[in-house]
């Protein structure tokens, strides 16, 4: 039985290491802090046992100490305990007391250490502490010292007089009374400071002022925050690159499978969008009898899932086979399997296929697709003297649908009919007019304008890259003051 001390870095899960992403995967108790993103505590295994353990300072879910014995118990019980911690975990983290616990009881531990918000989130702000010529050390602070004892622990004169840069980890409510401190000591009024909340995070906030005026200029940040101090403050207006990021501020509902959504939402959270998986749908493999697919002429699937299904095992049936996807991202399933589509048409929609098929008149033709897919395809290859068979892999639930997340939010992403149906279906018919739909597709628009929703941009091509580039213009459409 092993207790590791995790560092969940500033907020990003990006930023979370190697190693601890991996103990996440594996561990089977999970004790974690309010400042670790709900992505990165998701990482753990469902059958995990969690505990919240976070603290704000007029409310702590738990003590120090009940945190400790909670470890020592844990430990008995489970072979892999994860203390995950905001930053470092040895970084004004606490982690050093935690891990004396351990070794007192017996109990193996080791740390892993974490990007720490110190320097990580002045980075993300466009603020270097260390630059050449301009400040060659930076030292960190706590910004927030236990309030019951008499005097302060920290030796405000030298740090008025220290060169370089200044990093106070958390201590937004102390920021008055640390910048007077600084002042008193005779670091100069005009020095630059800056206050960054909510750093690596899609509500990141910055503000730069002189030190003298940085609690008002920052007044109505709200925590976690650091602070910064020193001449470094100055290269913001220079080198911001997070906050200015095209979908930055956006936030943008991404209602495919969960399953499918990660690299959409990946791409929306690239370009700075706060991105919400809400799920309208999810995907429930059937089962089916493996056709022989050297029986066919034609093989035409609508979907990745269908080929992820269908082309699990052997491909070398389709051997002078002619494979057909709608679709980019269907072709691209096919590819990862070493198999060439024969014919993409260049609309991303079923009903392009019997065209760019050409001559099928006498051909047997496979259908591979969802259970109550739209039947148009196979309709239309049987007017054209196909014979067809339609092979159902996989069936969309209808899965719970979080209101609140897609009313709030600025753009709400559609990628299929099944996502539409089952996502504004949910909703009140007085909440379809918040709706800002941005829609994958002329079919999927369809299903869009039968709820009275008139989508703001539809992709183009109709994949998910072309999706991504569709919420880039609903932004400048809905920046647009005019």
């Amino acid at each position: 039985m092993t207790v590791y001390l995790v560092g969940a870095g500033p907020g990003d899960p990006g930023l979370l290491t190697v190693r601890g992403r991996e103990l996440l995967g594996r561990c089977d108790a999970l004790v974690y802090d309010r400042l670790a993103d709900p992505r990165i505590v998701a990482l753990a295994p469902a059958s995990a046992k969690r505990v919240y353990a976070g603290k704000q300072p007029d409310r702590h879910a738990l003590t120090q100490d009940q945190i400790n014995a909670l470890l020592v118990e844990l430990a008995g019980r489970h072979s892999c305990v994860v203390r995950l911690k905001g930053g470092d975990p040895f970084v004004f983290g606490r982690g050093g007391e935690e891990a004396q616990v351990l070794a007192q009881a017996g109990i193996d531990w080791e740390v892993v250490p974490g990007i720490s918000s110190a320097y990580a989130v002045p980075a993300y702000a466009g603020i270097p502490v260390t630059q050449r010529g301009v400040a060659a050390q930076f030292t960190v602070v706590t910004g927030h010292e236990d309030p019951t004892k008499p005097e302060s622990d920290l030796d405000w004169a030298s740090l008025a007089s220290t060169p370089g840069t200044l990093v106070f980890l958390m201590g937004v409510r102390a920021l008055r009374a640390n910048a007077a401190r600084l002042i008193e000591q005779g670091m100069p009024g005009e020095t630059p400071a800056a206050v960054i909340s909510h750093g690596t995070r899609p509500g990141q906030r910055t503000v730069v002022a002189a030190l003298s005026g940085i609690a008002e200029a920052a007044a109505d940040l709200p925590a976690p925050a650091i602070t910064l101090v020193g001449a470094v403050a100055s290269l913001r207006e220079q080198l911001a690159w997070y906050e200015r990021r095209p979908l930055f501020g956006l936030r943008v509902v991404v209602t495919r499978a969960r399953a499918q959504a990660s690299g959409l939402a990946a791409r929306l959270s690239e370009l700075g969008a706060e991105v919400v998986e809400a799920p309208g749908i999810s995907i429930e493999p059937l089962e089916f009898q493996p056709p022989d697919l050297a029986s066919y002429d034609v093989v035409c699937l609508t979907s990745a899932n269908g080929v992820g299904r269908l082309l699990a095992g052997d491909v070398r049936a389709l051997h002078g086979v002619t494979v057909a996807a709608v679709g980019r991202a269907t072709a691209d399933a096919l590819a990862a399997r070493g198999i060439v589509a024969d014919v993409v048409p260049q609309q991303a929609v079923s009903d392009a296929l019997p065209d760019a098929l050409g001559e099928v008149g006498g051909k047997r033709v496979l259908v591979a697709t969802a259970e109550g897919a739209r039947t148009a395809l196979p309709d239309e290859l049987r007017a054209r003297g196909a014979a067809v068979d339609v092979l159902h892999l996989y069936r969309t639930l209808r899965e719970p649908v979080d209101r609140e997340a897609v009313v709030a939010s600025d753009l709400v992403t559609f990628t299929s009919s099944s996502t539409v149906e089952n996502v504004l279906g949910a909703l009140p018919p007085a909440d379809l007019t918040a709706i800002r739909a941005v829609s994958i597709g002329p079919v999927t628009s369809g299903s869009l304008r039968a709820f009275g929703v008139e989508p703001l941009v539809e992709a183009d091509p109709h994949d998910v890259e072309g999706l991504v580039a569709a919420v880039l213009r609903a932004a400048a459409i809905e920046s647009d003051p005019r």
